[in-house]
């Protein structure tokens, strides 16, 4: 019986999907300390706005008795490879620390399959920094494969 209800966030979300993010920043206990004042900086609203608007974005928040407990974002991305086949990517998936260990991370990862298929997605990929080993047998174990090497550039 599924014991997650999943449904696109909304802007009140923002901060609770912001903490998931910091609580699973993969420099652990380097991490600095998340500022609360920057929960509300116009930027966020702005980034949330720009995905709610895309009909090739979710922002999804997981709920258990109502309450937020993950976080994940769907993006379909159309491509001339493999017929003009869509992927997916999953970004920013996060389970709260102390529902770790449950089967509520499986659960939610397995949801985002299905609406990627529900999206005409052939495919579902992901990055996972290198540092974050659980997440790596995590995904392993849903069917995931290390097939490619990723790079970041930030600008």
């Amino acid at each position: 019986m599924p014991e997650l209800a999943f449904r696109d966030a909304r802007p009140d979300d923002i901060a609770t999907i912001l903490m998931l993010n910091h609580a699973g920043d993969a420099r652990g206990a380097d991490t600095p300390p998340l500022d609360p004042a920057t929960l509300s900086d116009p930027r966020y609203r702005v980034a949330f706005d720009a995905i709610a608007t895309d009909p090739n974005n979710r922002l999804i928040v997981a709920e258990r008795h109502g309450e937020v407990v993950g976080t994940l974002q769907i993006s379909a991305v159309p491509g001339l490879p493999r017929f003009g086949m869509k992927r997916a990517i999953l970004e920013n998936v996060y389970i709260r620390a102390d529902q770790r260990g449950t089967g509520l991370g499986t659960e939610m990862v397995r949801w985002a399959i299905e609406e990627a298929r529900s999206m005409g997605c052939g495919i579902v990929q992901l990055t996972s920094n290198k540092v974050r080993l659980d997440a790596h047998r995590f995904y392993e174990k849903l069917g995931f494969r290390k097939s490619h090497e990723g790079f970041k550039l930030f600008l």
